[in-house]
């Protein structure tokens, strides 16, 4: 079984955060492993508090991990502090795994900004370098390349910009696009596009999360960065189409609904 990590904040609601990429992994059948970076206190009406775990422990979690097991690949989702993101860059250039998803976590869905100026400058210096694909939405790109994203052609050219900052590989979400949802992948030299149809609903909570720690698992698994992107797209579509009226905001999506088919329980 292959071992795929994710370094992440808790959502204490189970939708979105380490939950969310733990749920996502054994949808995939890989085993999940975690590294708590914050935890919040949050539900499906938004987020209350956080409180970040100190730099020593994040450190002590990686190499706990990595000194005794084998590690396929690293999903990063929110990492809030400098010193958060500077351990756990030390820590992943040392172990150096060959598969690195991040998931810049910058901009909430109610567009409050998660990072400071200086994190957001960190992140982009420290981990997007060593990050196999990037995943921004829209907000989260804006913010990285300060420009205004409002068509396909804005995205292809922020793709282009956050590839010159030292992404391998960048996948922008077009889900806040008031047209149909097209994702955009540009590794460099082209571009592929992974389209599909607005659903109908307010679930989406930890959409985001589970996409990239879908990329993640498949890319473990030994997909091609293009089919592991398309197949978590797929896996997300899926989730969201069949997402839970859980509590009174935005729900969260469906992580097993596959599955629970599959075994007759839906």
């Amino acid at each position: 079984m292959k071992k795929v990590l994710t370094v992440a904040g808790s959502d204490c609601s189970g939708g979105a955060g380490i939950q969310a990429d733990l749920k996502t992994f054994s949808a995939h059948g890989v085993f999940g492993m975690s590294v708590i970076t914050a935890v919040t206190a949050q539900n499906t009406q938004g987020v209350f508090a956080v409180q970040d775990i100190t730099r020593d422990v994040i450190g002590k979690q990686i190499e706990a991990i990595f000194d005794d097991i084998e590690v396929d690949g690293v999903k990063i989702g929110m990492v809030s502090q400098v010193q958060t993101i500077e351990v756990i860059a030390e820590q992943l250039s040392n172990y150096a795994p060959q598969i690195i998803v991040l998931d810049p976590v910058m901009v909430s869905k109610s567009g409050y900004h998660l990072l400071n100026p200086e994190a957001e400058a960190t992140l982009i210096k420290e981990l997007l370098p060593m990050a196999m694909i990037v995943t921004p939405n829209i907000p989260e790109a804006e913010v990285m390349t300060n420009s205004s994203i409002q068509t396909l052609k804005q995205m292809e050219e922020a793709a282009k910009a956050i590839y010159q900052m030292g992404a391998k590989n960048v996948l922008l979400k077009g889900g806040h696009l008031e047209e149909d949802s097209i994702d955009i992948l540009f590794d460099g030299q082209e571009f592929s596009y992974f389209s599909s149809s607005r659903i109908a609903t307010k679930n989406t909570h930890g959409t985001g999360c589970t996409l990239s720690s879908a990329i993640t698992a498949n890319l473990a698994l030994g997909y091609t960065l293009n089919k592991a992107v398309s197949l978590a797209k797929e896996y997300i579509t899926i989730a969201i189409q069949n997402s839970l009226s859980i509590g009174k905001g935005v729900g969260p999506t469906h992580h097993f609904y596959t599955l629970y088919k599959k075994a007759g329980l839906i």
